[in-house]
């Protein structure tokens, strides 16, 4: 079986991350016996400068992209397809807001020291996504780290404080220097990339390359 290390670069309030992770889970399970991944998640944040009480989506989508409500409303129910596709539901309010997700990253940091990443990353996108939680309210967060089976007493240590802030701003610094500037992007084996919530087809294929190549290259 082949092992392949896939560095998802992501926010939580980007919703093609989620999808794009759900396709991987679907194109790694149809290689089952194949492929084994090692799955981390590198921070990226879509609105560094958000104000930590956040700001309604709508208004947000207005000032960043120009939207009109009824493209909103559109790419809203696009998103709601595409995620019923995923095997993941997307619900939608007139009172979203989206954040800074920075404390999110940190946490996710501190998840990884104890192979708990990838748990807490969906547990974030199930409460923001799913169940309309607000991640920029620390009891929400705490609640959410309690359901992966995390600390909450630690969890909250590393909110009232600075622990992990410099490591998030060191693979975010890493992150630009690659050139990423699109989330989400998957790295693979640390040169190949796959950008965009993909289908799982395109992970299928993207996979199955990689594993030819790398097998060629090591019987030269």
């Amino acid at each position: 079986m082949k092992t392949l290390k896939i560095d998802i670069v992501s926010d939580v309030m980007c919703p093609w991350c989620i999808i794009g992770y759900k396709n991987l889970e679907k194109a790694l399970s149809e290689l089952h016996g194949e492929i084994n991944a090692e799955i981390s998640w590198k921070p990226f944040e879509l609105n560094p400068n958000m104000p930590p009480e956040g700001q309604d989506l709508n208004e947000h989508l207005t000032q960043k992209y120009g939207l009109t409500p009824e493209q909103s409303k559109d790419n809203r129910q696009r998103l709601i397809d595409a995620g019923k596709d995923a095997d993941f539901t997307f619900n939608f309010d007139d009172k979203r807001m989206i954040i800074n997700s920075f404390d999110c990253h940190r946490l996710l940091a501190w998840a990884a020291t104890s192979n708990k990443q990838t748990e807490l990353k969906l547990a974030l996108f199930k409460a923001h996504f799913s169940d309309l939680v607000n991640l920029n309210e620390q009891p929400a967060l705490l609640d959410i780290v309690a359901s992966v089976g995390l600390d909450t007493d630690r969890a909250q240590e590393i909110l009232a404080g600075g622990e992990f802030f410099q490591e998030v701003r060191s693979q975010q610094s890493d992150i630009q220097q690659m050139g990423i500037t699109t989330v989400p992007t998957f790295i693979i084996n640390e040169q190949y990339a796959l950008t965009g919530g993909q289908p799982s087809a395109a992970f299928v294929q993207a996979f199955k390359q990689i594993t030819e190549e790398e097998a060629q290259q090591n019987a030269e």
